[in-house]
C-alpha cells in the first residue's frame, strides 16, 4: 500500500493530478460553507426599525453610487474598539439585508458613513457636498455644486422598486403604486400627507436641500445620508454601545 508520503510526491510531479487535487480540495470546501447557507430559512438576523428605502432615500442611493461615494466612503463598522468609539455601535449584516449591491467599502479616504444620519444638519450635508472645504478645508473631496441645480423627478421609482422586489426587498403593491408621489411628498416643504406617512412611518419628509422651489438631486442624496444609521435602536440590540459620535 503506498504511503501518504508517496501519493504526495505523484502530486508533486504530475502537474494535472496536482490540479485536480486542488479543485477537489477547494470544492469540498466550498460545498461545506455555502451548502448550509441553502438550508436554513434566512441567514440573516432580522432587526426591529429595518425598512427598505423610500422612494426618494432610493434615488439617493442611486447617486451615491453613480458619482462614485463608496470609493472614499466606507459604511462598515467593525467590532473593534478605536472603530465604535469613533463612529459608533459596530455595523448589522441586517442593516445591509436592502442593498443591492451593498455598501461596505474598501477604502476610507473620508470618515465611515454608516452612522452619518442625524449627526449633522441638512443644511451641513448640502452644503459639504457643493463645497466640502468651505466646511473641512483639509478636505480632498471633490465638489457636487451640480446636484442642487439638477432637477429630478420620480417617474421611474416605481420600476426600480419592482426590480428590487424581485430581487426580494419587501416593497408593497400600495408602495410601488405611489412611488412617484411619495418621491415628491418626501421632499416637500409643507411635510408629506397622512398616505405617505402610512406607507414609510418612519421616514423624515422635508425639504432637505434648502431650496423648497424645486426637487433636485441633492435633495435625494441629503435624504439618504441622513437617514444612514438611523433605523435601528442600538440600545435594544447592544446595551452597552458607545455611541458617541
Amino acid at each position: 500500500m503506498a504511503s501518504v508520503y508517496s501519493i504526495h510526491d505523484k502530486l508533486q510531479k504530475h502537474s494535472i493530478k496536482l490540479l485536480a487535487g486542488i479543485l477537489a480540495a477547494i470544492s469540498v470546501g466550498g460545498i461545506v460553507e455555502i451548502a448550509p447557507l441553502f438550508l436554513i430559512e434566512n441567514t440573516i438576523e432580522k432587526v426591529d426599525g429595518m425598512r427598505p428605502y423610500t422612494p426618494l432615500e432610493l434615488a439617493g442611493r442611486n447617486i451615491y453610487v453613480r458619482e462614485g461615494c463608496y470609493l472614499c466612503h466606507s459604511q462598515q463598522i467593525r467590532p473593534l474598539r478605536d472603530e465604535v468609539e469613533r463612529y459608533g455601535p459596530y455595523s448589522l449584516a441586517a442593516e445591509s439585508m436592502y442593498d443591492h449591491p451593498f455598501q461596505w467599502g474598501s477604502k476610507r479616504t473620508g470618515p465611515d458613513l454608516a452612522r452619518v444620519g442625524g449627526k449633522y444638519s441638512d443644511a451641513w450635508q448640502a452644503r459639504h457636498l457643493a463645497d466640502p472645504r468651505s466646511l473641512v478645508p483639509e478636505s480632498v473631496m471633490p465638489a457636487y455644486s451640480f446636484l442642487a441645480a439638477t432637477p429630478l423627478d420620480g417617474a421611474r421609482m416605481a420600476d426600480d422598486l419592482t426590480a428590487l422586489r424581485r430581487t426580494g426587498v419587501p416593497y408593497t403593491e400600495a408602495q410601488i403604486a405611489a412611488a412617484g408621489a411619495d418621491f415628491a411628498a418626501q421632499a416637500s416643504p409643507d411635510g408629506a400627507a397622512d398616505g405617505f406617512a402610512g406607507r414609510w412611518p418612519t421616514a423624515a419628509a422635508r425639504d432637505f436641500d434648502g431650496n423648497p422651489a424645486q426637487l433636485t438631486e441633492m435633495d435625494a442624496l441629503v435624504a439618504y445620508l441622513q437617514m444612514l444609521g438611523t433605523l435601528v435602536v442600538f440600545p435594544k440590540i447592544i446595551p452597552d454601545a458607545n455611541f458617541n459620535r
